[in-house]
């Protein structure tokens, strides 16, 4: 079992836990959550260097059996995925990718689930997940038009999120833009942002920041 007590390397992953915990509240109980709700887990989507050390960190609080379950999983991804896109055995870095490239992995892969989702559909690094698991499931607002963030939040009516909690959510990405700006030096450059599954393998030359 993960340890919950886990500490994030940066103040930006407990921002955006916060964020979603005040959002929800906002919204006045109109979302239909509950504990093992995983569908924003399945699917490919990118994760930043900063998630996926926090990631591998979290990974270090199971269970030796339970870590390796999940590497495995995400080693069987990324060679499936690697099949189907050799550009990413060169380079796991998406920042180059356009945007029809990437809508074509995630739509050839989006029934794959996150490797770190347990038979029950818990997620098993909770405390370590991602920015984007942190702030997913907020409806979106787009030009005045409040859009559910799943299928079934499509089928219930939902409060519109007041226009401050918008703006602390850009002001999140904007964080994280600045950060990753100023870690260039440790990354080398070579990208800010990768797949999901290849933030659970460590050993690889480019997780060296």
């Amino acid at each position: 079992m993960a340890d919950t007590s886990f500490i994030p390397l940066s103040g930006l992953h407990d921002r955006a836990s916060d964020w979603f915990a005040r959002s929800h509240a906002a919204l006045l109980g109109s979302l239909p959550f509950r504990r093992v709700c995983s569908r924003f887990c399945i699917g490919p989507f990118s994760i930043t260097v900063f998630d996926a050390r926090l990631l591998r960190q979290g990974l270090q609080a199971l269970a030796p059996e339970a870590r390796e379950d999940i590497e495995a999983r995400a080693k069987r991804q990324v060679g499936v995925i690697e099949r189907a896109f050799p550009r990413l055995a060169r380079s796991p870095f998406l920042d180059d990718w356009s945007d029809e490239d990437l809508d074509a992995l995630a739509a050839a892969f989006d029934e794959s689930p996150c490797p770190a989702l347990d038979a029950d559909g818990c997620c098993q690094v909770y405390a370590a997940r991602p920015v984007t698991c942190r702030t997913m499931g907020i409806p979106t607002d787009d030009g005045g038009t409040v859009n559910g963030a799943c299928e079934v939040q499509t089928a219930v009516p939902i409060v519109r999120l007041p226009a401050v909690f918008r703006e602390q959510e850009d002001g999140l990405a904007e964080q994280e833009a600045r950060e990753l700006a100023a870690c260039q030096d440790t990354v080398r450059g070579r990208g800010e942002e990768i797949l999901l599954p290849y933030g659970f393998l460590a050993g690889r030359a480019w997780t060296g920041f």
